[in-house]
């Protein structure tokens, strides 16, 4: 077994954000209505409207992720702040802030990464048409991917389509496509999700066929999921389960097309995708130049519950069980970086294209008490495990890894608007309703990453 472990000088070490969780400025410089913005607190969620307010202490920021000697940050250009109503006029005032943001990361030697939408249609995309269930905000997304790109090739090398995905082809597509009908339906899910790979393949393909010198991925959400008992049924929907959430879309990724299996469930149950002629060509034509995904868990699936004619991208729906032999966060998340070092290592076997986890983390709920030190002692054992595992996956697996970055690691509000869900090195001042003065504190893991990363990991 190899004892040298030093991690290669170009690997990437960061921080992943969205811009609805950061930015904050609902309204600011002509910025349209995203359906997140009318989006109304609740007792234990906030509202979107002001998140750590980057839009005006982005310097500060940075400066934090520079003396964490951070050299990549992964942030989301917000649709409607560059299109307000999603399908018209450029707001140029909404590049002016991405100039000054990206600009002011390269100033640090951070490396941007651009992700194209997270979630956050322009309002009026999803009032008009449902949002990506219709063609017409495909084209409207392309538009406005293009323009972005052509804005930004000369100083963003890397660039993702579609936050986690493989989130679209779950029932959490009716959250985050901009989705406004009641029925909910197969149809629909199986039509969004195909709206979006053709969205992802147009987008990339265009940065293939213009910009050589730029990488664009795909991105899945990866909770890898364990059968609960050695029953035949469990590992079969287990392998079920993953050919439909994972590498049905890894398959996409890669030019391939629908797989056999999942193409098949189309045909036979008369799933209408919206499929044309022509998406074909533009399916075929694509493929990586890394693949990226978020990891934080892993889960297990009990397949008895499962109804017997379900469809197979809802069997988690009806098994979410704790791993009896993992411990795990508040929320129920179960800690296993031994499943983070199997994800890099299957994809990077599979498919032999460079990985990159751009999502990684725990939230935790955590008080500052104005003066002391958070000692987030369990964030570090969890960063470190999971670092380690990543080396692992490399330096004995073979597996070729571009980076590493963390999840919201300055506090942001969760993707639930919980901001007691932290995930940070940084602590940021605020609570659910009250904004107080958005601090920025440091804490423990703060000075654990910066000792870390000053060494490019090499001292783990």
């Amino acid at each position: 077994m190899t004892t040298d472990r030093k991690m290669p000088k170009s690997f990437y070490w960061g921080n992943s954000v969205s811009s609805m969780q950061t930015e904050g400025a609902w309204q600011a410089d002509n910025k349209g209505l995203s359906v997140y913005d009318i989006r109304e607190e609740t007792d234990t969620t906030s509202n979107w409207h002001d998140a750590i307010d980057e839009f005006n202490r982005y310097e500060e920021d940075l400066n934090l992720m520079q003396k964490m000697h951070m050299n990549m940050y992964r942030i989301q250009i917000a649709w409607s702040r560059i299109v307000p109503d999603g399908d018209g006029e450029i707001n140029e005032k909404g590049f002016d802030f991405y100039d000054r943001l990206i600009n002011a990361m390269l100033e640090r030697d951070i490396e941007p990464m651009v992700c194209l939408y997270h979630f956050d249609m322009p309002l009026a995309l999803a009032k008009k048409q449902s949002g990506f269930l219709s063609r017409d905000t495909v084209t409207a997304f392309v538009k406005f991917g293009k323009a972005v790109i052509d804005h930004f090739a000369n100083r963003v090398k890397y660039w993702i389509t579609f936050n986690e995905h493989n989130l679209y082809f779950t029932d959490e597509v009716f959250q985050i496509s901009g989705y406004t009908r009641a029925e909910k339906s197969i149809d629909h899910m199986y039509t969004i999700f195909h709206h979006t790979m053709l969205a992802h393949a147009e987008i990339t393909n265009y940065v293939h066929d213009n910009y050589h010198e730029l990488n664009i991925g795909g991105m899945l959400a990866y909770t890898p999921v364990y059968p609960a008992t050695e029953k035949p049924e469990d590992t079969f929907a287990v392998r079920k389960q993953s050919e439909f959430i994972y590498e049905n879309i890894n398959s996409l990724f890669l030019g391939k097309l629908y797989s056999p299996e999942v193409q098949q469930y189309i045909d036979d149950n008369e799933i209408d995708i919206d499929w044309r002629t022509q998406d074909n060509e533009t399916l075929s034509a694509t493929y990586p130049d890394f693949l990226s995904f978020s990891y934080y868990r892993t889960m297990v699936l009990d397949a008895e519950p499962i109804p017997e004619y379900e469809v197979p991208n809802r069997y988690m729906n009806h098994s979410i069980e704790i791993n009896k032999f993992l411990t795990h966060s508040e929320w129920r998340w179960n800690i296993d970086p031994l499943g983070f070092r199997n994800v890099i290592t299957d994809l990077y076997n599979r498919y032999r294209i460079p990985v990159f986890p751009i999502e990684n983390g725990i939230g935790i709920r955590e008080h500052w008490d104005g003066e002391n030190r958070i000692q987030d002692d369990n964030r570090i054992q969890y960063h470190e495990s999971h670092i380690r595992a990543m080396k692992d996956a490399m330096f004995i697996d073979g597996a070729k890894v571009l980076g590493y970055l963390g999840w919201g690691l300055i506090d942001i509000p969760s993707s639930h608007a919980d901001v007691e869900k932290r995930y940070g090195a940084v602590y940021v001042n605020r609570t659910n309703h009250d904004l107080k003065d958005l601090k920025r504190v440091p804490k423990k893991s703060f000075y654990w990453f910066q000792s870390v990363l000053s060494q490019n990991g090499d001292n783990l």
